[in-house]
């Protein structure tokens, strides 16, 4: 069982607790089972939903808006919010006005996104540390013109490499990683210092048969792998190209996709946590917002989840 307890932002003073759920489908799926599956959530006694903004999802505020109106208690983050997807001036006045509307609840995750993804866009992504950089600088200068929010929402950045980090360390109240083992939290951590928030996405599936739990890890992971962003960073951590082919060697699913019974993927969140993540966002596997659901519910008492009283 894992402890509970508040998570709060530098200066924010947001409440996401130990343990969240990442889940694609809170930004894609019909809004009734949205609104159904995040009460639920809620319900079963986790702390933060996370969902993410790509093609085909709602945008990202939208998506929050969604989720903060289904629910009473539950924080709610972006993960992430593309920066090429609006300005800066929009995106810190989307954040001030969920933050307004739902105090203490809402999480601004943002991101640089892709490649592949930006170009799809019409966007130049040859230098994102930059990009991201002087996003930071348009939204603290548009701050001016804002109402103001008390609490702040939490600004994250979904940094995986060291340059990233730093970044999220001396602009942000933290990082959001996604894909990542707890080796990179361990090295996340260090990176941050004590005072940053540290909240990696960790995906997991609730079965004890090895080659059936690898194939919907290996279903899952396939894109990722494709993607440069992911690729670099799990080079970066120690794994070859072998590792990376065909959606992932054993080695490699098993340090990205926690599985086995509860009490397996519950020991994976608690080596995140060993190394210094203070919040661990799950994502269940295969993405199907039922099975989601009813795999949160198994999972909770291993946890320490439980409903508020």
């Amino acid at each position: 069982m894992i402890e509970q307890f508040t998570v709060t932002g530098s200066e924010t003073g947001m409440g996401i607790g130990r343990i969240g759920v990442w889940h694609p489908l809170l930004g894609r799926a019909p809004a009734q089972a949205v609104r159904r599956a995040a009460a639920e959530i809620e319900a079963l006694g986790y702390g933060a939903l996370w969902y993410g903004e790509a093609p085909g999802t709602r945008e990202a505020f939208t998506a929050g808006a969604v989720l903060l109106a289904a629910t009473e208690r539950i924080a709610v983050g972006s993960g992430i919010a593309n920066i090429w997807a609006r300005d800066a001036t929009a995106m810190a006045a989307g954040a001030a006005a969920l933050g307004e509307a739902y105090p203490g609840r809402f999480a601004l995750g943002v991101g640089v996104s892709h490649a592949p993804l930006v170009e799809r866009r019409g966007h130049d992504y040859t230098r994102p540390l930059a990009a991201m950089s002087a996003y930071l600088d348009a939204m603290d200068r548009s701050a001016a013109d804002l109402f103001p929010v008390d609490p702040a929402p939490p600004r994250l950045l979904a940094a995986l490499r060291p340059r990233m980090l730093e970044l999220a360390r001396d602009r942000a109240d933290g990082a959001h990683p996604y894909f990542v083992p707890p080796e990179h939290t361990a090295a996340a951590r260090e990176i941050l210092g004590p005072d940053r928030i540290l909240a990696p996405e960790q995906a997991f599936v609730l079965e004890s048969d090895p080659g059936r739990a690898r194939q919907v890890a290996r279903e899952h992971m396939e894109g990722y792998l494709r993607l440069p962003n992911y690729a670099n960073n799990l080079r970066h951590l120690g794994f070859g190209d072998d590792d990376l082919a065909g959606g992932g060697s054993d080695r490699l699913v098993d340090a990205i996709v926690a599985w086995g019974d509860a009490d397996a993927v519950a020991a994976r969140v608690r080596e995140h946590l060993d190394a210094g993540a203070d919040h661990v966002a799950l994502q269940p596997l295969p993405p199907d917002l039922d099975t989601g659901v009813a795999q949160l519910t198994e999972l909770a008492p291993a946890l320490g989840v439980r409903p508020e009283r």
